[in-house]
């Protein structure tokens, strides 16, 4: 199997601190990788050198002859006016059907081609963002979180995509059941190493945990037999009969090696202050509107939201998740209705937005004296730094060198500074590697404090809801189950849905049915034969025009009639197969 990519010795450092050690690697054609490693190891930014952003300190990157690379960014690139199918072009200079055929993948059809692409949700932008790269036919894709923010609707769409695509692929994820679904192989990032392993994200867990105990065990056994020889020698060693042996025993000491251990990365650990216990409701909600000025984007809300409680905000992107915590977190005004919080109560509100507002120039230690509430002493200051993995030089940081993850930590940090009544996150998780989150929603779940939150990792949210809130069809409501029972709860109806299309199919016979399925399917023929013909005239045409260059002092009217009638049949073909494809 050839190699896409081969990385040798690859290093880079950053005011001094190592994030890449002559890392090395190869990924061969049809390789499906998830890459891990703990905030700062240096994901985004192997990813960064690998597509030219940034430049390494040493080392190569040798590209096959047939590589061609795609890169799905997290920023994005669109501009004001686009609409689906003028972003698809505009990015790939190909032409409207050849667009249109890539979204289609991605369930962005009729009149969603023609939207501003600012007027969708962030998961279709994903979506979009995601035919745009396919358009560029790249035989390796590097994905650098895909799932941030998507509702589920689309992750599950991306997973489904991913599974069926023939080239190759590299994943930074934090979700683990995204990399799972999606990935057959390891890349982990670790004291500036590379180590692959060909096998699924829980086999090289496993894998890894049986190699430590494996090793701890050898070196047991080893520093075991040392201490018995060194006995022999400590107790013969000064008799002249003896000598010749403890030199002996001496030798076999030097022999015996042991296997060096990497002391473990530090592991997170999180202390949540318990608040006082008091019953009753943080928010009272009666007929409230939610949104922005005059425009609504959910109304008749009816809730009382408890304190203690651990409530999870689900629905699809778009809905108005985001803008509940906005309303809550007393960020925007309600549009109408009655909005009663409890008295005395203080509310911490975590989002995207507000870790982007984070000084550039600022360290990481005075960001945190600043997030401390006043009584705080500078030794639980420090602590806390320890328990988000901040140490020593990296106090002194500025917080613009930091990753996202390093970011979305040191922010979490300071709001765990103070003691809240009721925490207020949106998308908690992004960025976090598994442990982190893992450990997150643990300590969170085990405190009295109510935590609303919004995320689509599934794990997180598995461990922390206690209770649903379903934000759909233009109001939030409770939902009355777990999160699996909520999983559930979307299959059926996406299942109801298709029923319901069914239904209002009218009737067929048999016979008529096997009629409709065969003109589909000639239908289909007649799509991939269009496409072909297209495609043999654009050669012809080059071939015409690549004569014109090899010999531009020649004037042959005949080659250039015909160029002009191979463009006519080029766009007559296209519009046909603009016609074909909407009927199928």
């Amino acid at each position: 199997m050839s190699n896409l990519l081969q990385v040798t010795d690859l290093s880079k450092s950053y005011s001094g601190q190592v994030v890449l050690d002559a890392a090395a690697f190869s990924v061969g054609a049809g390789k499906k990788i998830a890459v891990i490693g703990r905030n700062g190891a240096g994901k985004s930014t192997l990813f960064k050198i690998i597509t030219g952003q940034e430049e390494a300190d040493s080392g190569n990157l040798i590209f096959s002859a047939q590589t061609r690379l795609g890169y799905l960014k997290q920023e994005d690139d669109f501009q004001e006016n686009d609409t689906v199918l003028s972003y698809l072009q505009r990015k790939s200079d190909v032409e409207e059907w050849r667009c249109a055929k890539a979204a289609a993948q991605f369930e962005l059809k009729d009149e969603k081609l023609e939207a501003l692409v600012s007027t969708l949700s962030g998961g279709y932008q994903m979506r979009v963002k995601l035919a745009s790269m396919l358009l560029l036919e790249p035989n390796l894709i590097l994905l650098d979180e895909p799932t941030n923010y998507l509702d589920l609707s689309t992750t599950l769409l991306l997973e489904k995509f991913l599974r069926s695509y023939r080239g190759t692929y590299l994943v930074i994820s934090h979700d683990r059941n995204f990399i799972k679904n999606t990935c057959t192989e390891v890349l982990e990032l670790e004291w500036g190493k590379a180590y692959y392993f060909p096998n699924s994200l829980e086999h090289y867990f496993e894998y890894k945990e049986k190699k430590l105990e494996t090793d701890l065990n050898f070196n047991k056994k080893q520093e075991k037999k040392k201490q018995h020889l060194q006995q022999f020698v400590d107790r013969f060693g000064a008799k002249a009969s003896k000598a010749s042996q403890a030199k002996s025993k001496l030798k076999q000491i030097e022999r015996l090696e042991t296997i060096q251990i990497q002391s473990s990365l530090a592991g997170v650990r999180m202390k949540i202050h318990d608040v006082k216990a008091v019953h009753g409701f943080v928010w009272r909600l009666k007929d409230l509107a939610i949104g922005y000025g005059s425009k609504v984007v959910a109304g008749n809300i009816d809730l009382d939201l408890e304190r203690g409680s651990h409530v999870s905000i689900l629905g699809d992107n778009g809905q108005g998740k985001s803008t509940f915590l906005k309303t809550l977190a007393e960020r925007i005004e309600p549009v109408s209705g009655s909005y009663k919080k409890l008295e005395g109560v203080k509310v911490a509100y975590y989002a995207q937005h507000v870790m982007s507002e984070m000084g550039g120039s600022e360290t990481v230690k005075q960001y945190l004296e600043r997030a401390a509430q006043f009584n705080i002493l500078e030794e639980e200051i420090f602590k806390m730094a320890g328990n988000f993995l901040f140490r020593d030089d990296d106090l002194k940081k500025p917080i613009s060198i930091l990753s996202g993850g390093e970011k979305a930590r040191l922010c979490l940090a300071g709001i765990l500074l103070n003691t809240y009544d009721v925490l207020l996150l949106d998308e908690p998780t992004s960025h976090l590697d598994f442990e982190t989150v893992e450990v997150l929603a643990r300590s969170l779940a085990g405190t009295n404090v109510a935590v609303l939150f919004v995320s689509h990792d599934r794990d997180f949210i598995k461990i922390l809801a206690e209770r649903i809130l379903e934000v759909k069809n233009g109001t939030i409501k409770h939902f009355y189950g777990d999160f699996d029972d909520y999983i559930e709860y979307l299959q059926k109806n996406s299942n109801q849905e298709t029923d319901e299309a069914k239904a209002r199919t009218p009737r067929v016979n048999v016979n008529h049915r096997k009629s409709i399925l065969a003109e589909e399917k000639m239908k289909k023929r007649e799509l991939e034969r269009i496409e072909k013909m297209i495609d043999s005239l654009k050669k012809d045409r080059e071939e015409i025009l690549k004569m014109f260059a090899e010999n531009p002092t020649k004037i042959n009217l005949s080659l250039d009639k015909r160029r002009k009638t191979i463009e006519l049949e080029i766009k007559q073909w296209e519009e046909k197969w603009f016609e074909l494809s909407v009927h199928i």
